[in-house]
């Protein structure tokens, strides 16, 4: 190992290289437990360090994270730190702070100061266990308070997004608060840290008047700067390297500043980003030049040098665990009882108080910056820093499921999938809704010409729904400011000028969904959608194109499923219903008779008979036709044209091609083997008539519940006539 190791960069490099890819394989077991890419990193960093990997091989470990190769490690780390504190300070928005009402203003005050008092009074008992007479009593404390009272804004930010509740109340409260929180306390431990380094009162007293000197002059001196350099960044000429290079040196000189003033290097970094205009394009196009390089590479060697400094081994003993679990109750208690009661006593049920309470309790990467801080100025020791370490992770760790438990899926999608319906219904309107699944922007216009046509030409009955959802981005910046909303406009953009031109009211919804099946069938649900219309697309890994997401809806949703594969259809007034006899055909049957009723679409029905068996079915073929112009709705059928056609033939796939090529505006067709198609998870070759079928083709899955017996045997005549006089919604 030390042949390989001949210089310190390349020990640097290959400490690098086992670090990001310990951190990304981490990362695929944290994103299966929907665990944020902070926990992976963390525990990346704990598991290279002395309490697994130094103590499986104690002999490599000590060779490539020697201890003269550290400080290196820890420089590389905290310019990695600068420049991510820096992002964070362009993702808080001031604007967050302003208008949010008292609710915010009690709720982020009390998660600062219940924890603080209650991390005052820990200290009082592990002040004498765990520390020395070397440290001040009051900079312990202080300190103790602060590491209680701090909220991750930047872990919080992507744990709301990727579990939908940024736009819910919940969100916007706990986002609120966890903005004030973060300024806050940021504050305090400034103060905290200039006492710290502090020779005695004189000191402390010069610290905090060059600190308010500081924030003044970046306030009326450098934020104006900024301002410009903002307009000019957002110009047509874009943000230039000049630009870029411009704002690195400010970021040097605050941080810089803020060094020699006594504070820390990071208090400079986030206060210019705090700064920087928000209204252009220039912080947005700046986080992305930089934030790539600083999460991926930068960000995981801090992780790694935290933890070489985490010695778990060092709570060898009951007592020390029993005071570990000590830190983790009071840690939950004074954040998540402060912010859950706070909240509640503001006039929030108390599962949304107690979902905020979670997801304030969240700390990740802010908790570890500040415990570094409070080991690097000697406040805290290193068998504290392994306790504080733990329950950081424990905090952000148990976010995620606990929040699943208060806020499950189908409650959430409930929140969600509000959208009000803005034109009132008759008591006794008969409404058909459809649910239209928009994955990519060129499915829209052929959705919902085809949504139109099955709903009607009535607004009173019909409700047209667009949903979008987006995946999580691993993107930390710019949650707020590039949300859902303005994606799924974007997305579905193209959809609603088709919807303008037909005179058709579509409602859009759009969130951030990290299982997209899951939720259409929740949103489906709660908007009773009687047919849920997804857009074609091949998933990753298959070739089939029922698979993937597609495979997940058809499987689980409680209505009926259509996938529409769209070539480029335009209008509905032929249509072709190949028919076997299925639960499904029978499905795509109603669709096509519902469209005949709507529209006045004119329906060949094709029947495919196998030569070698009897043709009874094609005998009363006519007369079954002229069933279907029978009835209470028989004056609304007879504006289309119904046709049944009996052929022979062996493949019902093939003579199904061979019909829809005789120009038919639309295919309806039911899944099931005899036509190809099957709903499959994974596949090796593409449907034959998904890919042979020349025009637009709507594959319909029935929905039938569990106690509905098994499929009816192959069709018979009387069969055929049930199906085509069934009513229009359901068969």
């Amino acid at each position: 190992m030390e042949t390989l190791i001949h210089n310190p960069l390349t020990r640097f490099l290959i400490q690098a290289f086992l670090i990001i890819a310990c951190a990304r394989l981490v990362g695929l077991i944290a994103r299966k437990l929907e665990q944020p890419m902070v926990i992976a990193e963390v525990t990346a960093g704990i598991l290279l360090g002395p309490s697994l990997f130094g103590w499986l091989f104690p002999g490599p470990s000590a060779v490539v994270f020697a201890q003269e190769s550290l400080p290196l490690l820890k420089l590389v780390s905290e310019v990695g730190l600068i420049v991510f504190m820096f992002l964070i300070g362009l993702e808080l928005d001031p604007k967050l702070l302003r208008g949010r009402g008292h609710a915010s203003v009690i709720i982020s005050h009390t998660s600062i100061v219940v924890p603080f008092a209650l991390g005052g009074l820990l200290a009082l008992y592990l002040y004498p266990r765990l520390s020395d007479s070397s440290v001040p009593f009051m900079s312990f404390t202080l300190f103790m308070g602060v590491a209680m009272s701090i909220t991750a804004f930047p872990v919080l930010a992507r744990i709301l997004t990727e579990k939908r509740l940024l736009r819910t109340k919940v969100g916007a409260l706990t986002i609120t608060c966890a903005a004030v929180d973060d300024v806050t306390a940021w504050c305090v431990l400034a103060f905290v840290v200039s006492i710290a380094r502090a020779t005695g009162l004189v000191g402390a007293v010069w610290t905090t008047l060059f600190a308010v000197v500081y924030i003044g002059g970046m306030l009326f001196l450098v934020r104006p700067f900024l301002a410009r350099l903002g307009e000019r960044g957002a110009s047509k000429e874009g943000l230039s390297q000049d630009l870029v290079a411009v704002t690195l040196l400010l970021l040097i000189v605050s941080s810089w500043v803020t060094e020699m003033i006594g504070i820390h290097p990071l208090f400079g970094a986030f206060m210019l980003g705090a700064i920087m205009p928000k209204s252009t394009g220039f912080a947005k196009s700046l986080a992305e030049k930089l934030e790539d390089f600083a999460v991926v590479f930068l960000l995981p060697l801090f992780f790694a040098y935290s933890g070489l400094r985490t010695h778990i081994g060092l709570l060898n003993s009951a007592d020390g665990w029993i005071m570990c679990g000590l830190i983790i109750v009071v840690a939950c208690v004074g954040k998540f009882g402060g912010s859950a009661v706070a909240a509640r006593l503001t006039g929030l049920r108390w599962r949304e108080a107690s979902a905020l309470g979670i997801l304030m309790n969240t700390r990740g990467l802010m908790e570890l910056i500040v415990l570094n801080l409070g080991l690097d100025l000697g406040i805290i020791s290193p068998k504290l820093f392994t306790m504080m370490v733990l329950m950081a992770l424990v905090t952000t760790f148990m976010t995620s499921p606990l929040l699943r438990w208060i806020y499950p899926p189908e409650e959430l999608a409930k929140e969600l999938a509000d959208v009000p319906d803005r034109t009132p219904l008759p008591v006794a309107a008969e409404v058909f809704t459809v649910l239209m699944c928009v994955s990519y922007e060129r499915t829209g216009p052929g959705m919902v010409t085809l949504a139109s046509a099955l709903a009607g030409r009535g607004p009173e009955a019909r409700r047209l729904y667009a949903l979008r959802l987006i995946p999580p981005t691993d993107r930390g910046s710019f949650y707020l400011d590039q949300g859902p909303d303005r994606q799924g406009t974007t997305a579905l953009s193209p959809l609603l000028s088709r919807a303008k031109e037909l005179d058709v009211e579509v409602r859009p919804l759009s969130f951030v969904s990290p299982k997209p099946s899951h939720d259409i069938c929740n949103v489906a649900d709660v908007k009773q959608a009687d047919l849920v219309l997804v857009g074609w697309h091949k998933p990753l890994l298959s070739q089939t194109v029922l698979g993937g997401t597609v495979y997940e809806v058809m499987r689980c949703a409680r209505s009926d499923v259509g996938v529409l594969i769209d070539r480029g259809l335009s209008a509905v007034r032929k249509l072709l219903v190949p028919f076997h006899g299925t639960a499904h055909d029978r499905a795509a049957l109603a669709l096509a008779r519902r469209l005949a009723q709507q529209v006045g679409a004119d329906v060949t029905i094709l029947h495919v008979v196998n030569p070698k068996r009897r043709a009874d079915d094609a005998i009363g073929a006519q007369e079954t036709v002229d069933e279907v112009f029978e009835g209470e709705e028989g004056g609304a059928l007879r504006k289309a044209k119904v046709t049944l056609k009996v052929v022979h033939h062996e493949s019902p796939a093939d003579a199904a091609l061979e019909e829809s090529a005789r120009g038919y505006d639309l295919v309806l067709v039911g899944v099931g083997s005899e036509w190809g198609l099957a709903q499959r998870r994974f596949g090796i070759r593409a449907e034959h008539v998904i890919q042979g079928c020349p025009t637009s083709l709507l594959v319909v899955r029935c929905y039938e519940p569990a106690a509905v017996p098994a499929p009816a045997p192959a069709p018979s005549q009387p069969m055929l006539s049930t199906a085509l006089t069934a009513g229009p919604d359901r068969t």
